[in-house]
């Protein structure tokens, strides 16, 4: 497991520009936690300093779960994540309201990573919107979620490679879950 503070740097993907939102001010964060009405979590706060969203390296870019998801048997994707402005090209945490209406997911979440139907978020439901959030995976097509980690932090550190996981789900599952994206 990788310290939190090794991530800084190597968590992202430094070839690609795609998702990068501008520097992260404190002026943004207090609009983006008035408009999505919670404390955002120091440690996603951190992350963003360093580079306000995008690509994650392909060593960072799954996180391995108890239980199958319709996307694999053993992990779900985290190749993105979500800064916080209004780079018209890319999604943003800002855009949460909008993409949680849309995809019928709990009004208690800010989503960090994804794109329909399937979401990484910050879960406020059990914390309270000045909590520490948990990090959820939602499927909004199957109606499915699951909890991947206590705190953005544990999730972070969690993070590894894609190519750790066997690449045919259905081998792995023999077909237990519904096949979805791969």
């Amino acid at each position: 497991m990788a310290r939190f503070e090794d991530l800084r740097h190597s968590l992202w993907d430094t070839s690609s520009r795609h998702g990068v939102q501008p520097p992260l001010t404190d002026q943004l964060i207090a609009e983006a936690e008035r408009l999505l009405n919670v404390a955002l979590p120091g440690s996603l706060l951190d992350l963003l300093r360093h580079q306000n969203g995008g690509a994650v390296a392909d060593s960072r870019n799954a996180f391995p779960t108890s239980q199958a998801t319709s996307w694999s048997a053993d992990h779900v994707p985290f190749d993105l994540v979500m800064g916080i402005g209004r780079h018209e090209e890319a999604l943003s945490m800002l855009d949460s309201p909008y993409l949680v209406q849309e995809w019928g997911l709990p009004t208690a979440v800010v989503l960090v990573s994804g794109e329909g139907p399937c979401w990484i978020g910050l879960d406020y439901r059990a914390c309270g919107q000045h909590g520490e959030p948990s990090m959820t995976w939602f499927d909004a097509e199957l109606k499915a979620e699951l909890t991947l980690a206590p705190n953005f932090r544990s999730f972070i550190e969690g993070l590894t490679s894609a190519s750790d996981f066997e690449s045919d789900f259905e081998s792995a599952h023999h077909g237990d879950v519904p096949d979805g994206p791969h």
